[in-house]
């Protein structure tokens, strides 16, 4: 409910004025500091954390080690996964959030509201994005500034997967984890986000449609 009110009050008006992409991505990141301050303002800043009982030992897994939590995190993410995308691709509002996703006018000439399938879309990825929040504050401490680093990596996946594929994100994704990880094995933990935005620039540069993404007609040609 949060983020559809965010966009009636926000996006929908920029909308309306016919805002460039660019102009809703600052807004995007307007929104974002507004509510880390309004929750530093009204919960404080400092850290806390979900976990309940003690923390138990991990699972040894091909000499890696895996949590219980890390493990509903994985099950839950594919189950969403299996979820969105049967919808997307199997469903009568699914297929219209692909039409207004490829062309707003064309899908109203054939019956499709764009904005009530945008609304859709908002209540649908705020809904994801919290089921997200809740597992990463399982596995991890929580604070209010915990979000950026979060969305850095989401972008990064879905570039390197290839914008607009719901597979491409989710092997963006692995392909990312597995490439910090392997990368900071004989080197410090803090070179993760120097790894991230290593791959991000290779992909830029040499495949800027993703793994998945689907190549412009000039690409093509």
């Amino acid at each position: 409910m949060l983020g559809l009110s965010i966009d009636r009050l926000v996006y929908h008006p920029l909308r309306r004025q016919k805002a460039s992409n660019l102009v809703l991505l600052i807004a995007s990141f307007g929104v974002f500091v507004f509510l880390q301050n309004l929750i530093q303002l009204i919960y404080g800043a400092q850290i806390l954390t979900l976990r309940t009982g003690p923390v138990k030992e991990g699972h040894s897994f091909l000499g890696a080690v895996i949590t219980d939590i890390q493990i509903l995190i994985i099950a839950v993410s594919i189950l969403l996964f299996v979820i969105l995308y049967s919808f997307v691709q199997k469903t009568r509002l699914g297929k219209a959030i692909r039409a207004v996703s490829d062309d707003p006018v064309a899908a109203s000439i054939v019956g499709i509201y764009p904005e009530k399938v945008i609304m859709t879309s908002f209540f649908i990825g705020s809904a994801l994005a919290g089921a997200a929040g809740i597992l990463i504050s399982y596995e991890t401490n929580i604070e209010p500034t915990m979000g950026m680093n979060a969305i850095l990596k989401g972008i990064i996946a879905s570039i390197i997967g290839g914008i607009g594929s719901i597979p491409g994100a989710a092997l963006g994704g692995l392909f990312l984890g597995l490439a910090e990880n392997f990368g900071i094995w004989k080197i410090q933990a803090g070179w993760k986000d120097c790894i991230a935005f290593a791959v991000l620039i290779v992909f830029l540069l040499f495949r800027p449609g993703g793994i998945m993404g689907i190549k412009t007609l000039k690409e093509q040609l």
